[in-house]
């Protein structure tokens, strides 16, 4: 047995980066001021967080004031979903997403169905892409928010965002995209004003910073119904004291995890690859769910050994300190089935045995030769003691 974790499940968290670790722990021992003081330690934490603002702007290529700091990627999400839906209401009631989002965006919508609105759920292909000019041909001059993840959390489809984009704004200019870009902001180019973007969401904790710290970005001009009430931070639409610590080591976070990112992502390649090749290998009847090439990112991989149970393969591989997921974070302990390989068209044998692997730039090349001869190995032993 390894004697350190090899940590696979990048996806639902990342470790923090060392660097970033410290500099929060700097920040919460020095500058615990609430920056709506007006003393010095007050104006010190205001200070950090215009810094931080800024520092998140230039990663998007966007203005510092059209970045406004949330809990995290769910509190982004429903603030964008809710927020603009019961702002602009007037202009319509009609929804667009896709059957293969986060929950953190399908339950604020279904929230927003018992107010009345109407919701148009997209089914995606086979490796979870949709279809531009599909999704154009439902949106309606009512039609005032789409939503659509960047890269699906489950099996890593990337969505052609400019595209979708275009081809909303044609149709009608004045709908409003969101984008999910929790688990592509760092990992992928990401330029709101050159993709079409109008509001997008991101989480720390997904690129090696805090939990309970995350962003969104609205562009000037867009109307948001705040969802929580009791201050003027945030511009009065997001009210409670700011977490400057959390939001100072996002930005950093950022920043170090944007650095060298075509190395990084070539790293992530030859990971995928070698994991792949040696399950493949081994048990050739393994079945990828999601896209295998350039549709989807390197450091997911989503496989089913028909036949398994995902949760068993799960803990079998703990054995070994190997940490991999069944999926989504936001349903694993539900014992559900994945929302997103059933619209995929994944069958039964595919949805139960289903597995997510996931890579970060924190793991090495001995973690993914250990876990890449341990896998086909344990798979091999759950087989023959099923038999």
């Amino acid at each position: 047995m390894m004697a350190r974790e090899v940590y696979l499940d990048n996806s639902s968290t990342t470790p923090m980066h060392p660097e970033v670790l410290k500099e929060m722990q700097t920040l919460l021992e020095r500058k615990y001021g609430n920056p709506s003081s007006l003393h010095r330690l007050g104006n010190d934490a205001e200070r950090t967080l215009s810094s931080s603002r800024q520092l998140l702007a230039e990663q998007l290529g966007v203005k510092s004031g059209e970045i406004y700091f949330t809990s995290g990627g769910t509190e982004s999400n429903n603030m964008a979903l809710a927020g603009i839906a019961r702002r602009n209401y007037r202009r319509g009631k009609h929804l667009l997403t896709s059957k293969i989002e986060h929950p953190s965006v399908l339950e604020p919508l279904k929230k927003l169905e018992v107010e009345g609105f109407q919701v148009t759920y997209l089914e995606p292909d086979r490796n979870g892409l949709l279809d531009p000019f599909q999704l154009a041909e439902t949106v309606t001059p009512k039609t005032i928010l789409v939503s659509v993840m960047h890269v699906n959390n489950e099996i890593g489809t990337i969505q052609p965002i400019a595209e979708i984009a275009a081809a909303i704004k044609r149709k009608n200019p004045q709908t409003i995209v969101h984008v999910d870009a929790v688990q592509s902001f760092t990992r992928l180019p990401l330029s709101p004003r050159e993709q079409g973007i109008d509001v997008l969401s991101i989480s720390a904790h997904k690129f090696h910073g805090p939990k309970g710290t995350g962003a969104l970005y609205i562009r000037g001009g867009i109307l948001v119904e705040p969802l929580l009430a009791g201050g003027e931070q945030e511009k009065g639409l997001r009210a409670g004291t700011e977490n400057t610590p959390g939001i100072a080591a996002m930005a950093l976070a950022a920043r170090l995890n944007s650095e060298n990112r075509k190395e990084k992502t070539a790293q992530s390649k030859i990971f995928k690859e070698k994991m792949l090749s040696s399950i493949e290998t081994a048990h050739p009847w393994a079945q990828i769910n999601g896209p295998r090439k350039a549709e989807g990112v390197p450091n997911i991989l989503n496989i089913s050994f028909p036949g398994l149970k995902g949760e068993i393969i799960l803990h079998a591989l703990e054995e070994h300190n190997i940490f991999v997921s069944t999926g989504s974070a936001c349903h694993s302990r539900k014992n559900k089935p994945s929302h997103v390989l059933e619209a995929i068209g994944a069958e039964k044998a595919a949805l139960d045995g289903a597995i997510r692997i996931s890579f970060s730039s924190m793991n090495t090349p001995e973690e993914i030769e250990y876990a890449a001869s341990k896998i086909p190995q344990v798979i091999s032993e759950l087989k023959a003691f099923m038999s």
